[in-house]
């Protein structure tokens, strides 16, 4: 069983910074890409970034130059650094990750995490 789960999120002001972090856990064989989507009530969950195992980041066009990715592969765990925040990036922000388990060797699945609320207010 594998388990993500996010931290870091709050209440910041117009301007201002927030780091969030995602730590995967359990029987994790590897872990491919991964990322940081959003969602606000009532729309679709939209990609903010993602990360590979390699390294190689992509982002969303509202959030280049304000928000960096990044991961520490030691410790399964996927950060998203939020700078110059607006009020439109307030929403929920859920972690990704393709994970292949030690339990089913050469399959991989798409985990969620719960999601951590980012309120930016003006």
């Amino acid at each position: 069983q594998v388990q993500l789960v996010e931290s870091g999120g709050g209440l910041v002001q117009v301007g201002g910074s927030l780091r969030l972090s995602c730590a995967a856990s359990g029987s994790i064989f590897s872990i491919n890409v991964m990322g940081w989507y959003c969602q606000t009530p009532g729309k679709q969950r939209k990609l903010v970034a993602t990360i590979t195992s390699g390294g190689s980041t992509s982002y969303a066009d509202s959030v280049k130059g304000r928000f960096t990715i990044s991961r520490d592969n030691g410790k399964n765990t996927v950060y998203l650094e939020m700078n110059s925040l607006k009020p439109e990036d307030t929403a929920v922000y859920y972690c990704n990750a393709q994970i292949t388990t030690t339990q089913r060797m050469g399959v991989m699945y798409n985990y969620w995490g719960r999601g951590t609320q980012v309120t930016v207010s003006s």
